[in-house]
């Protein structure tokens, strides 16, 4: 009788502790929402914007990256679209490295630093729409005006502040990048072995890395970045405008493979690296990296 007594008690144990939740993890990760996104732009401002110093007749760069920018917006305005209300909580919003001394560029880029959550109104989309179809090409004026091109430091950005400006735990992180890849800075130039933190042309010449067997003399001389972080597997990056200068015809390839090297080191799993091309033909691409769709 004892026997049935305790095993009677056991299996009301067993059946009442199934009932209890299991306590929250309390120092895990937020979980991350892939329909949630954080997209963020990195504009070079350098003289590759400049129409006088690299023209080109069919639609000048700086022209190119204000379209490029629509389309970016209206991918991330697509995406929220597609969601119900509720579950709204997306941004997006624009950088520079260093920041230009231009003030008002400035107010212009928190301008453009937007976010939707389940309280925003139906008239932000239009409000959204017309901030990033005005602004973006006040800044490019306004920078090819004063006509100080102080370079743009994407390395440093990486090194220092990609994981703070760019990455959110419970978010799906998308970086554009819209630089003709070349990357160099006065204030961030230095090698560690034969990696460098900057790419320029003439680099690339000094390397002979001017064959069809570029790949093997980057691999058996270690040419490429310097690391600049250990692990932004939780973010997206779409590289936009790759412009090889003129006279070496493997140039735009060394510099894709440069920049491919360098993400892979990063553990970036995902990322697109396009050449300049007209607004009308990368705006699918861009339209898809946004969405996710394969």
């Amino acid at each position: 009788m004892k026997k049935i007594f305790y095993l009677f008690m056991v299996i009301s144990l067993i059946s009442c502790n199934k009932g209890i939740p299991e306590r929250p993890c309390t120092n895990c990760p937020p979980e991350t929402d892939l329909n949630n996104i954080n997209v963020s732009i990195l504009i070079d401002l350098s003289d590759r914007i400049d129409p006088e110093t690299n023209p080109n007749p069919t639609m000048q760069y700086f022209q190119r990256d204000v379209e490029y920018i629509k389309a970016i917006e209206k991918g991330f305005l697509n995406h929220i679209k597609s969601k119900k209300i509720i579950t709204y909580d997306d941004q997006m919003q624009v950088f520079f490295n260093p920041e230009p001394s231009d003030p008002k560029i400035n107010d212009f880029t928190k301008e453009l630093k937007v976010s939707f959550d389940k309280n925003t109104q139906k008239s932000y989309f239009a409000l959204v729409d017309k901030k990033y179809s005005e602004l973006p090409l006040n800044i490019y004026q306004s920078a090819i005006k004063d006509g100080n091109y102080v370079g743009s430091d994407i390395w440093e950005f990486f090194k220092n502040k990609v994981k703070d400006y760019c990455i959110k735990d419970d978010k799906r992180n998308i970086l554009f990048i819209l630089t003709d890849g070349y990357m160099y800075h006065e204030n961030t130039k230095f090698a560690e072995g034969n990696k460098t933190s900057y790419l320029t042309s003439t680099l690339i010449k000094a390397n002979h890395l001017t064959t069809s067997d570029f790949k093997n003399t980057i691999e058996k001389n270690s040419y490429g970045f310097v690391k600049a972080n250990d692990n932004l597997s939780n973010l997206e990056v779409i590289v936009l405008g790759i412009n090889p200068e003129k006279g070496n015809p493997f140039e735009e390839a060394v510099i894709k493979e440069y920049w491919e090297n360098w993400f892979k080191e990063m553990k970036i799993k995902k990322y697109e690296i396009k050449s300049a091309d007209l607004p009308s033909n990368l705006e699918p691409i861009i339209l898809k990296s946004i969405s996710g769709k394969n």
